[in-house]
């Protein structure tokens, strides 16, 4: 159980539950089919798939959850097609010409006859709450699909007083910092070989450097020239390597040997047994990776945050 990614939300209070009320909690919101007219449909799934029908898997204080999306598919094209044809013999019949709008009632009325035929697809998205640690964790690529896992939470929840965190000063500036070696680069993070580089102008351009020395003059020229460091592969620890964009998103994450070979040490044969080791052994790195990434990136802004007396 290796995240992907790690789109992180802060409680911005105190925030506490048992995995017992979270499993209540999401059976009322728990994954249904979409219906036959249904063009789609989202809801909670067990965390561990096959091996469990508990949608919630906790662990050390840690709780996995994972929303499930169906999507019905109907190409484009196949509609348009089905559309001119319908239209085309109402004109023969009927002689005479059929309007945009009259088209679009055809289009919804041909949606609705191919809906219950309908190829789905179907996507799980995981996360895990850490109410010791003060964080929601997503194993999104993007931020879109975090808020939607989050805001089917806090649905789910009634409640979920969670934001984005915040930096004191811009992951932009730190990162380009670390490039032209005006910020030290910390002792437990090291650079990677891939960046993407932005122009702050209105009609600026964007340059995507990999495979390269982010310390060559290629790079600095760049820098020199007044573009600004969005996106930065590093390496965190030695353990953890991911890239870092200027939204604190973390993509591509990749857990190291040392890490793996604990999971390999683990004496366990069944599959529940091995996923139980892999998401403690992951929640427990990125337990220490997410603060000291903050702290990296000049300290956390706390001010809208309230902290428990």
């Amino acid at each position: 159980m290796w995240f992907r990614n790690a789109r992180v939300f802060r409680f911005t209070k105190p925030f506490d539950i048992s995995a017992e009320a979270l499993e209540e909690k999401l059976q009322a919101e728990a994954f249904k089919p979409c219906g036959p007219q249904e063009t789609s449909r989202q809801g909670w799934v067990p965390a561990l798939g096959k091996h469990s029908d508990q949608l919630v898997h906790s662990a050390n204080g840690y709780h996995l959850i994972a929303l499930r999306k169906e999507e019905k598919i109907l190409p484009g094209p196949v509609v348009k097609e089905a559309v001119e044809e319908r239209a085309e013999a109402i004109e023969i019949e009927q002689g005479r010409k059929v309007r945009r709008k009259e088209k679009d009632e055809l289009k919804e009325q041909i949606m609705l006859e191919m809906l219950p035929k309908a190829f789905s697809r179907n996507r799980r998205c995981f996360a895990y709450l850490a109410p010791q640690d003060g964080v929601l964790v997503v194993d999104a690529g993007s931020a879109k699909q975090a808020e939607d896992l989050a805001s089917t939470l806090r649905k789910a929840l009634g409640s979920l007083p969670v934001r984005p965190p915040v930096v004191e000063q811009a992951p932009a500036f730190t990162f380009t910092g670390w490039l032209n070696e005006t910020v030290d680069l910390p002792a437990t993070v090291s650079l990677g070989n891939e960046c993407e580089l932005k122009d702050p102008s209105e009609d600026g351009g964007v340059v995507r450097c990999k495979g390269l020395d982010l310390k060559a003059d290629e790079i600095r020229n760049h820098l020199e020239a007044g573009m600004q460091v969005t996106k930065l592969a590093l390496t965190w620890d030695d353990n953890v390597s991911f890239v870092l964009d200027e939204e604190l998103g973390i993509r591509r994450l990749k857990f190291g040997e040392t890490l793996q070979e604990q999971l390999d040490d683990v004496d366990a044969d069944d599959a529940m047994a091995k996923f139980d080791a892999a998401f403690t052994i992951m929640t427990l790195e990125l337990s220490r990776l997410i603060p000291g990434l903050l702290e990296a990136l000049g300290g956390e802004d706390r001010s809208a945050i309230v902290e428990e007396d």
